[in-house]
């Protein structure tokens, strides 16, 4: 069965939480909020908020920069996002891409194998924090002594989420992440905040090998996600997919066989998402807001055939 998460950020209260509302009652699996200090609401914040109007859908960040987030904090927001929600709180992680974040804390965005590297510790000592050990780190990217979260405690263990496309982090990920988030994004474009894309098949195939060598030797590998960029419900595939695909370099068939889009009538959506788990093991899905009405439709098909 496919499943879908929708990412959002509120503007307004009413508006969040009545989102909030809408997109459990449509059947989405979680609400997602966005990490990037200065230019979003806190997450964890607008989350909690939305436990306290909601019962069943899951709450997380998606995802929270590794770079310029503490573990402790983190390890403390998320713990406490649990404990308010009856244990629905899902962490999303990634290396960070944004030079501004780094900059508003007083630091310059390290390079490629440095971000990797600041993941990594970071995500390694939020899972040990959740699960109540102590933690002492003393590299160059990561300092903590006798760290540990002693209140609040998480309510059960909380998934964790690796979003990103470098191949290094993918194969820790496949290695020890609950869920393998695919952005298929490549290197950062000069306004720090749009991506070179990886979305042509053989690229795709690189990120899914790098993810099941980290996954070789588990005896549950990660969950496969895509984040999908662009979601349409139309009668003509091509002609809604012709501008992105010209952005990005691709055919509009390249396009339309990525999991990184959902365009078409109802039918042929509900097609492409049992295609991207027959060719990709994809089987979960992130959307933004904008496609939570057009999708609700979609969602109850895809769960009434299982």
């Amino acid at each position: 069965m496919a499943i879908f998460s929708l990412q959002a950020q509120p503007t307004d209260g009413p508006g969040w939480l009545d989102l909030a509302r809408r997109a459990e009652a449509a059947g989405y699996d979680a609400l997602l909020a966005a990490d990037h200090p200065g230019a979003v609401a806190s997450p964890f914040v607008a989350l909690a908020a939305a436990a306290a109007v909601t019962s069943t859908i899951g709450l997380g960040s998606y995802v929270s920069n590794a770079g310029v987030r503490e573990p402790m904090l983190l390890a403390s927001d998320v713990a406490t996002l649990d404990l308010l929600s009856g244990g629905r709180a899902r962490l999303g992680l990634g290396a960070g891409h944004t030079p501004a974040e780094w900059r508003g804390i007083g630091r310059e965005r390290p390079d490629v194998a440095g971000r990797v590297r600041r993941c990594v510790a970071v995500a390694e000592a939020v899972r040990a924090l959740l699960d109540g050990d102590e933690v002492t780190v003393d590299t160059p990217e990561l300092a903590m002594r006798a760290a540990r979260l002693e209140t609040p405690r998480p309510v059960r263990r909380i998934p964790l989420t690796f979003g990103g496309a470098n191949s290094t982090l993918l194969r820790w990920a496949g290695a020890h992440a609950d869920v393998v988030g695919l952005a298929g994004l490549g290197r950062t474009l000069p306004d720090g905040h749009q991506h070179e894309v990886r979305w042509r098949a053989a690229e795709i195939e690189h990120q899914l090998a790098c993810v099941a060598a980290g996954a070789a030797g588990r005896a549950e590998p990660p969950a496969l996600e895509a984040l999908v960029q662009q979601v349409v419900v139309t009668d003509d595939a091509e002609a809604a997919a012709a501008k992105t695909a010209e952005e990005t370099g691709l055919t509009v068939a390249e396009l339309l066989a990525t999991p990184f889009v959902l365009i078409g009538t109802e039918d042929e959506i509900v097609a492409a998402v049992a295609e991207h788990r027959r060719r990709w093991g994809v089987t979960r899905f992130v959307v933004r807001v904008d496609a939570l009405d057009p999708l609700t439709p979609v969602l109850a098909r895809l769960a009434s055939t299982g």
